[in-house]
C-alpha cells in the first residue's frame, strides 16, 4: 500500500523500550508510526499532522495522558481521533474516566501483545480514501 494511503498512528509513550516493540510490529502491520514520548510533545505532532488513532498512556511525563485527551476532545481539530488508552493503570476510576473523556477503548500493557494491538488499530482505523 503507498504511504499516502497507510494509516497515520500515534504512539505516545514515555517507556522507550515499549514504544519501539509497539511501533514495529504496527510499522510491520503497514501503519505510518509516529511516537511521542510526552503528552506535550504528542500535542505539538498532532498540530503538523492528524493522527487516524492515537495509542494514549496516561502515565506521562508533565501531562498525564487524561490531560492530553481532555485537551483533544476540546479541540475542534481532534474531537473525533478516535484514542485508546494504552496503560497499565487498571484501576475502575481511572478506566472510567478515560471513557468519560471519549476513549474507545482502555487496554492493558500487560495484557496487550504488540500483535493484538496491530488489530486492534484494525477496529478503530477509519477506512482511508484518499
Amino acid at each position: 500500500m503507498p504511504s499516502s494511503l497507510r494509516a497515520r498512528l500515534l504512539l505516545v509513550d514515555d517507556d522507550d523500550a515499549l514504544a519501539e516493540m509497539y511501533a514495529l510490529q504496527l510499522t510491520a502491520s503497514g501503519y505510518q508510526v509516529t511516537t511521542a514520548r510526552s503528552g506535550a510533545e504528542a500535542l505539538k505532532l498532532i498540530v503538523d499532522a492528524t493522527p487516524d488513532l492515537i495509542y494514549l498512556d496516561l502515565g506521562l511525563p508533565g501531562m498525564t495522558g487524561l490531560e492530553v485527551l481532555e485537551r483533544l476532545r476540546k479541540a475542534p481539530n481532534t474531537a473525533d481521533v478516535p484514542v485508546v488508552i494504552l496503560t497499565n493503570f487498571s484501576e475502575p476510576e481511572m478506566i472510567k474516566r478515560g471513557r468519560e473523556l471519549g476513549a474507545q477503548d482502555y487496554l492493558i500493557k500487560v495484557d496487550t501483545s504488540p500483535a493484538l494491538l496491530a488489530a486492534a488499530a484494525r477496529k478503530w482505523v477509519p477506512r482511508r480514501s484518499d
